[in-house]
């Protein structure tokens, strides 16, 4: 229900608006992020909005608020229509007195990376962010490990502390100070007040008593900016990325003005800091939330990488960021007008079911956590993202190492009321001092963990998970009933996901399809046909896989996906072991009241798993295709008659899925109706000697990157700071896909369909490359 329109709604001054259209609505009239409230949870703060209203008018901001992801990521990606020119902008009109203030010491905020328009954004980002790339970041490694070690050992003994007062805010700090080249870190307190009033100033709303004593504090900040900017104008040979800067300012002194480099320097010394200082802390606070998840990355630190991820997207540091509408334009089909102002709450974003399974559930082996939106995307996306992330993994890391028992004490959470940082003002932990183990183990003090700079690596995302059962099915093949060791639920999945499991020492990792019930969050069951003809990793499982044995598994992964709303029936074509996606693909089906079959072909009897539990489940619309009993299938005649808009899935031996294909061909069938799962490659990857280089436009980056014939596209993107994850790194898992706009692509891996590569519109980075002299991605 909606309150009356008052007469001041932006919503009547858009031209075209039909009248009792208002989007104000009661929750939307109250709405307030200047509370405990929001800063603790902003998603569960609008998810009323998010579910019923994703796009509304705040009377109390004189902001449109948009709450979904897809919205908030398509804003992002329009830089033009959506200004983040206000990104910086006060949120309400500052008093005459503050800015009678300010305007004594000179203030004069200009333009940042973050808040400035096109084309001068992306002229000066390009000119500024080598130091950012992860080849670069790599010399600070040693810095930061040196500085947690400290702050740890300075109170690894107490059995108490505020990690942000002792550890959370000096690290990153200091570390920020080094990346900028600012040598001079005596007068800590005072750059702390310095940053607490900026934060306030840009994106708080200080009370009439704060404004003053805020705008002294933020003049001061400037001041102190310039005269530091000065100091290092006399030595510009220095190190730090303000050194750099300045001497790009030589080469492109159109692009690196004095005016851009005061406001940079005051910027960043802010946002180097404050949102790594509070990412850390909001992670530590839900990793100890969640002592499972804690204890895992205490016994692997490989997941701390993956778990850094979850961590920024369920409980990130940034809630919110802002935009400017420079014309009118449709959100979620809100009319927004022109000059209208834009806050797109992030947090809300990487909550939305529509992008993450069950958004709420913090899962650090998450499959696609890195693209939550924390960091922005796009040309504005955040250049000091993988510093953040070394800090982060380096401070979890080195804590979980050391004080693993850990937890958090009884306390009560304050926050820095504002719309873009968001932690604790402190984060009190205990532990027992007597139970550390440095105490009793001296190399915990010398170990070290591997750091990511860039999304974390799939084939890291491990779950240690206990056989319940493993039983014989049929003639070598072997069901596995995989449960949590400590009997907690499993994450759900969807029918055609996939696990790959690591066969122990081996170096070899496999992919097998679940096809246990899809009600059952209990355990996961895969099914391993031991292949005479395989690699080695199926003989591996029949020889090691035993009821009470542990497995390494990575996944759930999906990239073979029913359409659960079909125009027309499904057909379900399953060769031997390869009914097992088949089997949670037919159970969906049966739950939603769908047309299906199911075809299922195999050698001999004793070959033929599941087909008196599936009979029982499917009936007559289950079809066995027996070759010893003279029933072979004949996908001629199977196709015959099919109507354009049925779908076929198919999964089985590369012979029968090629006489699919070449049947689906003759019978004139669009081969969009197909679709396919492989799990062998046999395409060649990469042959530097027979290949050649080509260019790749990122979009929505503002960057064209070369691939040279020695390299995948994968490399090159890491390489240059964009965020792609991947696992196989041979074209079979689907994990390294991206979006492709423009270009010819020579696809070689065994994830897309025939119809999916004509499309021209998806490939894997890690073996894919361009036919022609470039590409372009939706980067």
């Amino acid at each position: 229900m909606t309150t009356p329109q008052p007469a001041t709604c932006p919503a009547t001054q858009h031209a075209g608006r039909p009248a009792g259209t208002c989007p104000i609505h009661q929750q939307a009239a109250q709405f307030d992020p200047f509370q405990d409230a929001y800063m603790e949870n902003p998603s569960e703060f609008v998810r009323w909005a998010r579910e019923q209203k994703p796009v509304f008018y705040s009377p109390k901001l004189d902001y449109w608020v948009v709450t979904r992801y897809q919205a908030i990521k398509d804003i992002f990606r329009d830089p033009i229509t959506f200004s983040p020119s206000n990104v910086l902008e006060p949120v309400g009109e500052p008093s005459p007195e503050a800015a009678a203030i300010l305007k004594e010491y000179g203030y004069a905020m200009n333009r940042t990376l973050v808040n400035e328009d096109e084309p001068a954004h992306m002229a000066r980002r390009r000119a500024l962010m080598e130091p950012f790339t992860p080849e670069h970041l790599r010399k600070h490694e040693p810095t930061v490990r040196r500085l947690v070690t400290t702050a740890i050992d300075g109170f690894i003994d107490d059995g108490r502390v505020d990690l942000m007062q002792k550890l959370l805010w000096d690290v990153p700090f200091s570390v920020a100070l080094e990346f900028l080249g600012i040598e001079d870190d005596s007068d800590r307190e005072t750059m702390h007040r310095f940053s607490i009033a900026h934060t306030i100033n840009a994106f708080g709303r200080p009370t009439p008593e704060e404004r003053a004593n805020v705008a002294h504090t933020v003049g001061q900040f400037w001041q102190f900016s310039g005269e530091v900017l000065e100091k290092m104008k006399r030595t510009p040979d220095g190190p730090g990325w303000m050194r750099y800067s300045i001497r790009q300012q030589k080469d492109f002194p159109e692009v690196v003005t004095d005016s851009y480099l005061h406001s940079m320097m005051m910027a960043i010394i802010v946002a180097a800091h404050e949102s790594t200082s509070f990412a850390s802390a909001n992670a530590i606070k839900l990793l100890l939330e969640h002592p499972e998840s804690w204890a895992d990355i205490c016994k692997n630190p490989l997941l701390i990488s993956p778990a850094v991820e979850e961590c920024l997207r369920h409980n990130g540091s940034i809630g919110s960021w802002r935009r400017r509408a420079t014309r009118d334009v449709e959100i979620e089909g809100v009319a927004i007008p022109s000059g209208a102002r834009l806050l797109l709450v992030v947090s809300s974003a990487n909550h939305d079911p529509r992008q993450f399974g069950d958004p709420d559930f913090f899962d650090i082996r998450r499959d696609n956590t890195v693209e939550h939106l924390t960091f922005g995307f796009g040309a504005h996306q955040c250049l000091g993202k993988n510093i953040g992330r070394m800090e982060m993994q380096i401070i979890i890391g080195e804590l979980s190492r050391r004080l693993p028992h850990m937890r958090l004490a009884d306390q009560t959470y304050q926050y820095v009321h504002n719309l873009a940082f968001r932690g604790p003002r402190g984060l009190v932990v205990e532990w027992d001092p007597a139970q550390n183990p440095e105490r009793h183990d001296a190399d915990v003090l010398h170990a070290t963990q591997e750091v990511r700079l860039g999304a974390p690596l799939a084939k890291h995302v491990v779950r240690d998970l206990k056989i319940a059962s493993a039983q014989q099915v049929a003639d070598n093949i072997l069901l596995l009933r995989l449960v949590s060791p400590t009997g907690t639920s499993l994450p759900q999945w969807t029918p055609g996901a996939h696990l790959d499991i690591e066969c122990g020492n081996t170096g070899l990792s496999r992919q097998y399809s679940l096809c246990s019930d899809l009600n059952d969050h209990k355990a996961w069951e895969v099914a391993v046909l031991n292949d005479p003809e395989s690699r080695g990793g199926s003989s591996w499982i029949h020889q090691h896989a035993r009821s009470g044995a542990e497995l390494r598994v990575r996944g759930p992964r999906n990239h073979f996906r029913l359409n659960e709303t079909p125009a027309g029936r499904l057909l379900f074509v399953a060769g031997g072991i390869g009914i097992t996606p088949i089997m949670a693909m037919a159970q969906r089906a049966r739950a939603l009241n769908l047309d299906y079959e199911i075809h299922f072909s195999c050698r001999s009897r004793c070959t033929l798993p599941f087909a008196h539990a599936l009979q029982q489940t499917h009936g007559a619309r289950l079809h066995l295709h027996i070759s010893d009993e003279g029933k072979r299938n004949d996908f001629d005649h199977l196709l015959a008659g099919l109507k354009d808009d049925t779908e076929v899935y198919a999964c089985g031996p590369n012979r029968m899925l090629e006489a699919l294909e070449a049947a689906v061909a003759r019978r004139g069938l669009p081969d969009t109706c197909l679709h396919i799962e492989h799990f062998v490659n046999s395409v060649t990857i990469l042959d530097p000697d027979k290949e050649h280089a080509f260019d790749v436009e990122l979009k929505n980056s503002g960057l064209t990157l070369t691939v040279a014939n020695d390299q995948t596209l994968l490399d090159v993107l890491r390489a240059n700071n964009i965020d792609v994850q991947s696992d196989c790194e041979e074209g079979l898992c689907g994990a390294c896909e991206v979006a492709a706009l423009d270009g010819d692509i020579d696809h070689r891996d065994s994830v897309l369909t025939t119809s999916e590569r004509r499309e021209n519109t998806r490939l894997m980075t890690c073996c894919s490359r361009a036919k022609g002299q470039k590409l372009v991605l939706d980067l």
